[in-house]
């Protein structure tokens, strides 16, 4: 049972962190493309990516907390379900382009977040 309110509570800070973070985006470069969600989306992914590598190599947290910070935390901050929206929404619009470009940023942007989050986290084990 502590394990699913780790994730609870996990999840309530990630959310909290993902309004914050792409409410500032969108009034740092405004909302003409979806900057909001596409920030979240690398740096959560970034984020996974260090965390997951630091975690199981190096830092041995709790069951409960390492629950907290990669399923409930980060598996609230970052939705895949806002960025099929917000793809959904452009096409609907009739913006085809935008579409392929936010779908080519995101996914090749998390992958890239993974990446270098891990490479972090491996250079920080050295």
């Amino acid at each position: 049972m502590t394990v699913y309110l780790a994730i609870a509570f996990g999840g309530a800070l990630g959310a909290i962190s993902r309004y914050w973070v792409s409410a500032r985006t969108y009034l740092w470069l405004g909302n003409e493309f979806p900057f909001g969600t596409l920030m979240v989306n690398i740096s959560g992914s970034f984020m996974m990516g260090f965390l997951a590598l630091l975690l199981s190599e190096k830092i041995n947290l709790p069951e409960e907390l390492r629950f907290a910070l990669l399923v409930g935390f980060l598996g609230s901050y970052t939705t895949f379900s806002t960025f099929a929206l917000d793809g959904l929404q452009a096409l609907q619009n009739g913006a085809m382009m935008k579409v392929a470009m936010y779908v080519l940023v995101s996914v090749g942007g998390s992958l890239l977040g993974v990446w270098l989050g891990y490479l972090a986290a491996r250079v920080l084990l050295k």
